[in-house]
Formats: structure tokens, sequence, C-alpha cells
């Protein structure tokens, strides 16, 4: 919760590298309040899988904008919409350095699944944006099933490319999208043979 989960995966990841790691979240704790550990973590590469269901809209909490809602989205909380452009979550990660970067959509769980599972075994920073609608503060969302459409394109290892189809893109195309080649970070954890005495030694003044 408020977008802290990705520090505390780094470390269990870091610590344990034995385990899959996979990490929830949502637009709103993920790309704004808990933004600048999205960026570091696509930046690290270290092997995990973040999952972000996005809805646009701060669905917990009486539905405020998110950094994914459109400027021009009217609510009670911000009439005639906020005028700030929305949140790119694809870009940003592959600018970031996110070693996998795709969409799904709620919608379509079995397609949904098939990305978690290419995610889960592509080695560093898998993000995985999944399509969600919040129905009671976004109605307007429901016509997301007659919209969203399949990429008609290749997942590509050119980053350059991938940039320039994330950056046309109408926010409603699934698929797999970049998929890198870079290696994942991974910390050297040595075992010590020190005991607590030893340990609390060292700060005796």
């Amino acid at each position: 919760m408020h977008g802290r989960a990705l520090a505390l995966a780094t470390g269990l990841k870091l610590a344990r590298p034995e385990l899959t790691v996979v990490v929830a979240g949502d637009d709103g704790d993920g790309f704004s309040i808990g933004g600048n550990h999205f960026l570091h973590a696509c930046r690290r590469n270290v092997d995990m899988t973040y999952l972000v269901m996005d809805n646009e809209v701060y669905g917990m909490t009486k539905g405020q904008p998110s950094p994914t809602s459109p400027a021009d989205w009217d609510s009670k909380i911000a009439p005639g919409g906020t005028g700030v452009s929305p949140f790119l979550p694809l870009a940003v990660a592959l600018a970031a350095g996110a070693n996998f970067v795709a969409r799904g959509y709620a919608g379509d769980p079995n397609g949904v699944a098939e990305l978690l599972v290419e995610a889960i075994r592509h080695p560093g920073f898998s993000f995985v944006q999944v399509l969600s609608q919040c129905i009671t503060y976004r109605p307007d969302e429901k016509d997301w099933k007659q919209h969203i459409h399949p990429s008609r394109s290749a997942p590509t290892e050119d980053p350059a490319e991938a940039s320039r189809r994330l950056m046309s893109d109408d926010a409603l195309t699934t698929g797999l999208f970049y998929i890198g080649k870079r290696p994942p970070y991974a910390a050297t954890v040595h075992s010590t043979a020190h005991t607590l005495a030893q340990i609390e030694e060292g700060f005796v003044l």
C-alpha cells in the first residue's frame, strides 16, 4: 500500500534471490505516492514482476482523479477535469529501464495470465499494467470492452522502436511491447560468522 511495496520487494529479492517475487499495486499508489520507487525499480532491474491494476481513479477513497485519469475527466472533486496530462506508465517504465513492458485487460483473464507467466519467466524487472474498470466512479469505463484491442505488432527488443509504439499508442492496446536483454541486478549476499556480541563491540564508544 501507498507505493512502498516495490521497496520491500527489492530488499526481499536481493536477500532471498531464490524466491519468485511478484508485486501488486495500482495506479494511485504505484504512479503517484510510490512513483519514485517505481522509477528506481525499473532502473535497478532486479528480477521481479510488478503487476499494476489501473482503473484511472482513486477507487478506494471516493473517486479522486489518479495519475492516469484523462485530463478532461469531470468529477465532483475536479469539476471539468484536472487539466493535467495523464501519466504514461508503459512509456515511463521503458525509459526508466524496465526489462519487460506489457499491458493486459481485466476482462481478458486468460490473456493477463499468459502475460504474467512470460513476465515472471523473463529475467530482470518486468512491468505489467492491467486495465481494470471501476464502474462505481468511472461508469464510462464500461465502454473499454468495445475499444480495448490487441497489439498488431510483435514485441521488440529495440527500446527506440518500443518507445515509438508506446508514444503513439491509444493506451487501450494490450500485449507485450518490449523484451529487453539487460542483465538483472543481483546483490552478493555474504554469510557472516559474527556473533551479536562481536557486532555490539563495534558500537562501543
